[in-house]
């Protein structure tokens, strides 16, 4: 598949802005990132606008792009959003799930186990971690929905590597998400969703308590 200039500017920069090599509040200079890429300024620019849409950048009046801050109370309404949406999609996709799509997750899952042995886990299992979730949600066949929660799992991402450095957040998940699926066979709606629930702002409270230690550190 062929990529444009822009696509591949947004796509590195994305990735050094998830992986934390691009800090919250750092400037992001348009000509020092045309250098970088060797490209002009225009793929700069466009890719810095995609990056805006979904979250990561932010552009203020006079003085260019930013990457966006990381904060509790954005943490706190980006993943109570994804509880909003995910559960509702869930709920809807559970019915829908043949044997086929769960056996499908279920192979999603043993790959994500086997990242868990390898040094590169944290570059590719948040990646993992949503097309199990997807696998699930998508047999609802909603792609507006869908088109948010990857929106907001998108800007999530960030948060959600900070956890997996930080904490025992990988084994935890990897045990719901087990637990998850099991639940999701047995169309069990009402559990699923529930843990679901927890699942998602279990992880923001965890979040947070790293932000909080993070910042006194600093200071």
């Amino acid at each position: 598949m062929h990529i444009t200039r822009t696509q591949f500017v947004a796509d590195a920069i994305r990735s050094k802005l998830l992986k934390g090599e691009i800090k919250g509040g750092s400037a992001l200079r348009q000509d020092a990132l045309a250098k970088e890429f060797n490209v002009s300024r225009i793929p700069v620019r466009e890719a810095l606008l995609i990056l805006e849409a979904e979250g990561l950048v932010e552009f203020e009046a006079h003085k260019g792009a930013y990457a966006t801050e990381l904060s509790a109370p954005k943490i706190l309404e980006l993943f109570e959003l994804r509880v909003l949406l995910e559960c509702h999609i869930l709920a809807a996709a559970i019915p829908r799930l043949t044997k086929e799509k769960l056996d499908d997750a279920e192979a999603l899952l043993i790959e994500l186990d086997h990242l868990l042995e390898t040094s590169s886990q944290i570059d590719h299992w948040s990646d993992h971690n949503f097309a199990f979730h997807r696998a699930l949600y998508e047999a609802a066949d909603k792609p507006e929905t869908m088109a948010l929660i990857t929106q907001l799992n998108t800007q999530s991402d960030r948060y959600i590597r900070i956890h997996l450095l930080h904490a025992a957040g990988v084994k935890k998940a990897e045990a719901e998400h087990g637990e998850l699926l099991e639940l999701c066979r047995r169309g069990d709606i009402t559990s699923a969703c529930d843990l679901l629930r927890r699942h998602i702002l279990v992880a923001a409270d965890d979040i947070v308590a790293l932000l909080h230690q993070q910042q006194q550190q600093d200071c």
